[in-house]
């Protein structure tokens, strides 16, 4: 095994969630504390589904255009580019969905889309969307017909197939229907936390089946006893490393850094988040990217080859995103 400090600064460290919706505030610090913890790529929601098309096309060029200005960030538009700013000790930028609302109904968008960079996309967030049902959607009914035919475009294009915030029916029929590795990005075992976020057993191990991975999330309200500590973060990451092996492991933080004002947005209710984080207001507390690398040391501690650590890090990522993207 590698000194931990050389195993953490050769690591490609991917988090594939950051929400970076247009009224956050903080963006200016928080991509610099990415940067500094010497993250390779960081994948930002740019879209969640109150925008419409219109508004998502206009935002995707604005941030864009916010990568370009600064000379440690470069948009990350295939893994090449992940690898060489990792080579030049730059931060790559990469895109997602938080949602399919959207692409306002057409499956053609998914090329559009993806054209402009966006990379995995989920098919629901918490709750019913003309493709699926979300977690919160009491129904639980699986896929509409849009539903499958954008699961079968983004297949075809290369985008990532996400089923974080997807309804149980809903993420086990896109398992099945797709032809390429799924994701679940920023979600956790619901076996260590109960809640409609977190996913079971039986989701870990068919999302395996296709080669997939599930990103562990930071956000308290997803961890037992709100517990952020990185002992915490790793007892998710052994459950599913015992569970269907450490190859089917990343990142997704889910890094909240406008906290407060997120907590004022689930209270007043205007963007239609589930009322269940109310009932657990300690969980709003949220694990910081500079402590990725005490869970690498905790890994090391555990005898986890170099290999797998590498792996939970951000390789399982990239091997995914090699399998979809074109």
């Amino acid at each position: 095994m590698k000194n931990k400090s050389i195993l953490y600064d050769q690591s490609i460290i991917c988090d594939l969630t950051l929400p970076w919706v247009p009224e956050a505030q903080n963006k200016d610090n928080i991509l610099d504390r990415y940067y500094k913890s010497k993250f390779g790529f960081v994948s930002l929601s740019v879209g969640v589904e109150r925008m419409n098309t219109k508004q998502t096309i206009e935002y995707i060029k604005q941030v864009k255009k916010y990568i370009k200005k600064n000379k440690n960030y470069v948009f990350a538009e295939n893994i090449a580019t992940i690898k060489n700013a990792k080579n030049s000790n730059k931060l790559s930028l990469g895109f997602h969905f938080q949602g399919s609302e959207m692409l306002g109904g057409k499956v053609s968008n998914v090329k559009v889309f993806y054209d402009l960079g966006i990379r995995h996309m989920l098919l629901a967030k918490d709750y019913r969307s003309k493709a699926a049902d979300g977690c919160f959607e009491p129904a639980n009914a699986g896929l509409s017909i849009y539903g499958k035919a954008l699961i079968k475009e983004m297949n075809n294009v290369g985008m990532i197939v996400d089923l974080t915030h997807t309804g149980y029916k809903s993420s086990i029929e896109a398992i099945e229907l797709s032809t390429k590795p799924v994701i679940f990005s920023h979600s956790n075992p619901n076996k260590l936390k109960k809640t409609n976020r977190n996913i079971s057993d039986e989701q870990i191990k068919k999302c395996a089946k296709t080669d997939g991975l599930i990103g562990i999330v930071g956000f308290g309200h997803f961890l037992k006893n709100n517990d952020i500590s990185p002992e915490n973060f790793v007892n998710n990451i052994q459950y599913i490393a015992d569970l269907v092996g450490p190859k089917h492991i990343g990142l997704g933080l889910d890094y909240v850094y406008y906290q407060k004002q997120f907590l004022r947005q689930v209270k007043s209710n205007k963007f239609g988040l589930p009322k269940e984080y109310l009932n657990n207001l300690n969980g709003f507390i949220y694990f910081q990217p500079e402590k990725i690398l005490d869970v690498t040391n905790i890994l090391i501690r555990k005898n986890y080859s170099t290999k797998d650590i590498k792996g939970i890090l951000g390789e399982n990522f990239l091997r995914i995103a090699k399998k979809n993207w074109k």
